[in-house]
């Protein structure tokens, strides 16, 4: 999926730019706990060509003193990282030095640049934004990220230079894409490396090429595999490593195509903000999800050890209490000969489907031991389900009055599939509808 970085000073309309093109105020995607919230960055799928929004201001705290240091940092991780880069000014405070410094680098970049003047609020504002063309630019884009305007023609011919993926019409439906996500140094590259069986070879990125990953064919029990590794393919500059917040990118680019996740933790450090923020991108991507412990030869252990780093981990990952966990070591090869077998078993539940009948049986047996909620006084019921579609596995259940099944009800009916069917690994999606 490709990338659009937004870039430019602090207070210029960046995250109010964000906000607009992605239709939504950072608004909640999951009613679920533990899913990080507040991101720096939204898959876009409101448009003809969905892609991947940054908002750079956010990545790193900016103090005073080194403002300009920072925003050199925010604009050379956009060059590396986008497709398309966003560069916003104000329209109001006029063109500064500091926006003459970013523009140069940009224009280093080989990337589309569009240079948007924002908080121009009407056409009596437009004649502010003829210094700007002392950038040397060939085009300016006025907008009022606030009110919207301007903004629509910017996202026409946005569109109209991001590269389009031809990847998933040639991908084959038999094979399962495995992703090993995960933060700088957790062992990516070692894990990789062990299912593999060799040294993988560092590949350099292609000129243009963004999708940090490296596509690796895997046999296993004679299924194709695809391992899709997110470890860092390029030779990363000082400002890449030192700003890894940048790393969840890769991660989202590498799960877009994946149908199983493997979530690499590092034992020694334990779970972070940031394996929570990459597991909960997975969870709402419907992606199946194995949650893998890495170094834990590291770890002073005894009989108690395990049990309690699981019940720890769980207590973190809330949002997936369906994910299997797995303690291993790359550097040693301790238990990494288990993690294919668990990818087996997830990706064949992953893809499973139940025959109707056996749906509403449980349904019935469900509703009997535990009936619907009342709406508005009069009882919901529930008369049959169906299973819609796989990767992740989805049901529709129809009945009346829906619309007035508490959350609660809904998270009790999908814990019963999965006690009778299992869908270890997988998010399930249950939907309601009225029956006509």
């Amino acid at each position: 999926m490709s990338v659009v970085a937004i870039v430019g000073r602090p207070n210029v309309g960046k995250s109010t730019l964000f906000n607009r093109i992605i239709g939504q105020r950072r608004a909640i995607v999951e009613d679920v706990p533990g899913v990080t919230r507040d991101r720096n960055y939204a898959e876009v799928t409101r448009y003809s060509t969905p892609f991947i929004l940054i908002d750079t201001g956010g990545f790193e705290p900016i103090s005073e003193d080194r403002l300009l240091v920072q925003m050199r940092e925010q604009s050379q991780l956009a060059v590396e990282e986008a497709d398309v880069i966003l560069m916003v000014m104000d329209g109001r405070e006029g063109l500064t030095p500091s926006d003459v410094e970013v523009v140069s680098g940009l224009r280093r970049a080989g990337k589309p640049v569009f240079y948007v003047i924002n908080k121009v609020d009407g056409p009596k504002q437009d004649a502010e934004t003829v210094d700007f063309y002392s950038l040397g630019v060939d085009k300016v884009h006025a907008i009022s990220a606030e009110h919207g305007r301007g903004v629509s023609d910017l996202m026409d011919e946005v569109l109209a230079v991001l590269p389009h993926d031809e990847l998933a019409a040639e991908e084959e439906a038999s094979e399962v894409r495995l992703a090993v996500i995960g933060r700088p140094n957790v062992g990516k590259s070692s894990l990789v490396n062990r299912l593999l069986g060799y040294e993988r070879v560092v590949a350099n990125a292609t000129a243009g090429t963004t999708r940090d990953s490296i596509d690796s064919p895997l046999e296993y029990n004679d299924q194709r595999y695809v391992l899709i590794d997110t470890a860092g393919i390029r030779r990363k500059g000082k400002v890449s490593q030192k700003l890894e917040k940048f790393s969840v990118v890769q991660a989202l680019k590498g799960m877009d195509r994946a149908h199983v996740v493997l979530v690499v933790i590092d034992a020694s450090e334990g779970v972070t903000e940031q394996d929570l923020t990459v597991a909960g991108y997975a969870y709402e991507k419907g992606r199946a999800v194995i949650l893998v412990v890495n170094k834990w030869d590291l770890i002073v252990k005894d009989h108690k050890t395990m049990g309690q780093y699981t019940a720890d981990l769980r207590d973190s990952f809330k949002f997936l209490p369906f994910a299997p966990v797995l303690f291993v070591s790359a550097l040693s090869g301790q238990r990494t000969n288990r993690i294919m077998g668990m990818v087996e078993k997830v990706a064949a539940e992953f893809n499973r489907r139940i025959p109707t009948p056996e749906l509403n049986r449980v349904l019935k047996e469900a509703t009997i031991s535990h009936a619907p909620p009342m709406s508005q006084g009069k009882r919901v019921k529930l008369f049959y389900i169906t299973q819609t579609a796989v990767r992740p596995p989805t049901f529709v259940a129809f009945g009346n009055r829906t619309q007035g099944i508490h959350f609660s009800y809904h998270r009790y009916l999908v814990n019963q599939l999965r006690e009778a069917f299992g869908f270890e690994g997988c998010p399930i999606r249950l939907f309601f509808k009225d029956r006509e």
